[in-house]
């Protein structure tokens, strides 16, 4: 099982920085998955900018969201 991610502060280049609820800070690239489907209107820098937290994972508008798993298992720690 995977923590909940509790907060989400998204930055520049399609970076997301993560907490998740075992106090673990991660960095979460979406660049590689901009070219599917679901996630192109995340291209638009003003529209990633409105990520959020919800049901414990990272949501946008319009039903896009990502699975917490991905976002812990392939973020790197934050500095």
């Amino acid at each position: 099982m995977f923590p909940d991610v509790v907060a989400v502060s998204p930055e520049p280049n399609h970076r997301l920085r993560l907490t998740f609820a075992n106090g673990e800070c991660r960095c979460f690239d979406m660049t590689p998955y901009l070219d599917y489907p679901v996630f192109r209107r995340l291209r638009n820098p003003g529209f990633f900018a409105l990520a959020r937290v919800d049901y414990g994972t990272v949501t946008w508008p319009g039903d896009i969201d990502i699975a917490p798993e991905t976002l812990y298992d392939e973020g790197v720690p934050a500095r």
